[in-house]
């Protein structure tokens, strides 16, 4: 357990931060002590088979070895990836969709677009609610917010007799125009809640009210979708807590990076889809500033997954569009890449005789062969061990012992069917996997628009700082930075993190000055939703609206968000927003018209609740060159190189040494590769610099 560095806080003395991370294979702790500054981190195995037993091991631990007291606890943050999960193995609930007569094949026909353009084979996803469960329902709200048709109540009735019949478990109901006007929709729900009080209902403009029908529906199934199970974990959680008698009200990471309670959680469910991966850059990102860095590439890779994301000016990226699973989440997200590459990563050769590496995952049981938990089929960690990086040190808090002769044993499998030694097959697989990673890297730097040899690499997660280095030197990139407990910054990453609402209004209207007083109302109605929001949540200090809207030319089909200031509207100042979308537009597209009508589609507003001050404290730089504790072999471009390995806990603020070497820390091992020089800053992170073999 790592206990090696404080930090402080402006909370009371003697109580308890507590952020806590759930992924594939480990749960996450990062607990902070406001009386000392004191940091305690671990790592426990995941319970698949019993949800949440793995938090109750973690806090006894924390207990037993660190002396945190559950009562003293006033601060729970938790990421989960409960939600992302049951889409990923549809696993959700049986749901049935009401919408308008006429319109019953909206989810299928989505936008028409293929998942990927350039392939011949490619089809897209069946949806969440089969054909057959969805029902239209005649009646009609006029775009202009007026009713045009009242809805037929009696159809209403007989889709709730043919639910229920089928084992249906909840409904969503989605109808034209419910942005402009949702009283059809809260007509419906309140009939559906009359004739099934035991069917759970939401409607679309309750979860997202945007225009564009498919977009709004379609977030609303993935919230019911998931509702059961989410709300089940979430009880389940708060009961847990309670048994260990944590006072904290438990909060959640949100796929903005934000946070919210429990108890909206269990309701707002689609807002913490990619609660854990959102955690992890907020993290990053939190780190980055610490340590004077304003470009970042993170690379969070856990046992089944990696995600990329981008911090420019030491902010996060946001978007919308983010795909989860195999279908977009159209609210406001930390812009997050993922790629089913994870040190858990199954390598299988296909018919053809290629060699794959994943997307198929050994998860935390049977686990990796080298764990000695019954897996038996080739990790990336087993080729990691294999090769020699692994191996020379506890892992995951004591909780796992490494042994090579059984990862050599799963990799000799692919080996013997290709004709290589066992550390040849060992280092293709990693060659493998470098790859999946390098191109899915270069995707993302091609939308963002940036090079990233700009930019300085932040590997975390208990495997990217084992890959880390290795993707950095195929990008081209100079640098590489990896923090001091790499293998728990998602869950450092609620504890930092701010309550943040999200409010959008569609409005439809072209940028003019006799249209900004109407606009400026709608904002201020935002405001005021989000004031009461935060209040909901108990957040009684300051609070920052952030505004925005989606813009565009008359004639475009989709709109861009630009950051606006609240003061444009309220002075009536068309000319201020007019630049704003123009300098937008020419930085994402390279051209604009300044000439052209220009609309807002939708008003955003973003409530935010500061969290709690940390510091990392700095400290002073002693240069001095880091003396290894021991060597070892490492296999390593076909070549066997004798290689230093150094104890995180020795290399001090002003330390130095030069790959290729070891560096190996109780939540994960990063692996330095040859014509390096690295150099511990006075945060403790560790400085890689490429292209160079001596101390600069």
């Amino acid at each position: 357990m790592d206990t090696s560095r404080n930090m402080t806080s402006s909370a009371e003395n003697g109580d308890w931060k507590l952020g806590v991370d759930i992924g594939g294979t480990f749960i996450d702790f990062f607990a902070l002590e406001a009386k000392t500054g004191r940091v305690a981190t671990l790592k426990v195995l995941t319970t698949p088979n019993d949800p949440g037993a793995e938090l109750m091991t973690g806090i006894d631990l924390l207990a037993e070895r660190e002396g945190l007291e559950p009562e003293q606890v006033n601060r729970f943050v938790h990421g989960t990836t409960v939600g992302i999960n049951t889409i990923i193995q549809r696993k959700g609930a049986r749901l049935a969709l009401i919408t308008n007569a006429g319109f019953e094949d909206v989810i299928e026909l989505a936008r028409l677009r293929m998942p990927d353009m350039y392939s011949l084979f490619c089809h897209r996803p069946d949806p969440l609610i089969s054909r057959d469960l969805v029902f239209g329902v005649r009646g009609r709200m006029s775009p202009d917010g007026k009713q045009a048709l009242a809805p037929d109540l009696g159809t209403v009735s007989s889709v709730v007799e043919a639910a229920l019949r089928r084992g249906v478990e909840g409904i969503i109901v989605s109808f034209l125009h419910s942005w402009r006007n949702p009283a059809h929709e809260d007509l419906v729900k309140a009939e559906i809640a009359r004739l099934g009080p035991g069917l759970f209902v939401f409607t679309s403009s309750e979860v997202w009210p945007v225009i564009r029908e498919y977009e709004r529906t379609s977030t609303a199934i993935l919230n019911g979708y998931v509702h059961p199970r989410v709300a089940t974990y979430l009880r389940g959680l708060e009961e847990r807590l309670a048994m260990r008698k944590v006072p904290a009200q438990a909060m959640l990471t949100k796929s903005n990076g934000g946070l919210m309670n429990a108890a909206e959680g269990r309701q707002s469910c689609v807002n913490m889809l990619l609660s854990g991966t959102a955690s992890g850059v907020i993290g990053a990102g939190w780190l980055a500033r610490q340590a004077g860095e304003s470009r970042i590439l993170t690379l969070d890779i856990g046992g089944t997954s990696s995600d990329f994301a981008l911090i420019i000016d030491g902010e996060a990226q946001f978007g919308t569009g983010e795909l989860i699973g195999e279908f977009p989440l159209y609210l406001p997200s930390i812009s997050v890449s993922s790629i089913g590459i994870g040190g858990g990563s199954i390598a299988t050769v296909d018919d053809q005789g290629v060699l794959r590496v994943g997307p198929e995952s050994a998860g935390s049981l049977p686990g990796p062969a080298c764990y000695g938990r019954g897996g038996v089929l080739p990790t990336i960690t087993d080729a990691m061990a294999v090769c020699g990086w692994l191996g020379h040190s506890q892992m995951a808090y004591g909780q796992l012992s490494m042994d090579v002769g059984l990862a050599r044993a799963a990799v000799e499998t692919l080996a013997v069917q290709l004709g290589r030694t066992v550390e040849g097959m060992a280092q293709a697989i990693l060659d493998v996997a470098i790859s999946e990673l390098f191109v899915e890297v270069e995707k993302l730097s091609s939308r963002a628009g940036v090079d990233l040899r700009d930019f300085t690499l932040m590997p975390f997660g208990g495997g990217g700082p084992m890959l880390g280095a290795f993707l950095a030197r195929e990008i081209g990139m100079r640098k590489v930075m990896v923090v001091s407990r790499p293998g728990v910054v998602s869950a450092l990453g609620g504890l930092v993190a701010d309550l943040r609402g999200d409010f959008i209004r569609t409005v439809f209207a072209p940028l003019s000055g006799d249209q900004l007083s109407g606009l400026a109302e709608t904002l201020s109605v935002l405001a005021e939703e989000g004031r009461a929001w935060l209040s909901a949540q108990g957040h009684r200090g300051a609070v920052e609206l952030r505004i925005s809207a989606d813009m565009r030319y008359a004639g475009q089909s989709y709109e861009i968000e630009v950051p606006l200031e609240g003061s444009w509207f309220a002075k009536a100042d068309p000319k201020a927003i007019e630049a704003a979308f123009h300098e937008m537009h020419q930085k994402i597209y390279a051209f604009h018209d300044a000439s052209g009508t220009i609309e807002i589609v939708n008003l955003r507003l973003a409530a935010i609740g500061a969290g709690p001050r940390l510091n990392l404290p700095a400290e002073e730089r002693h240069a001095h060159a880091a003396v290894p504790s021991r060597f070892a072999d490492v296999h390593l471009d076909g070549k066997v190189v004798r290689t230093a390995i150094f104890d995180r806990a020795d290399l001090t603020a002003g330390a130095w040494f030069c790959g290729p070497a070891i560096v190996a820390q109780e939540d994960t091992t990063f692996a330095v590769p040859p014509t390096t020089a690295i150099s511990v800053d006075a945060h403790n992170n560790l400085q890689l610099t490429f292209g160079a073999q001596h101390h600069v």
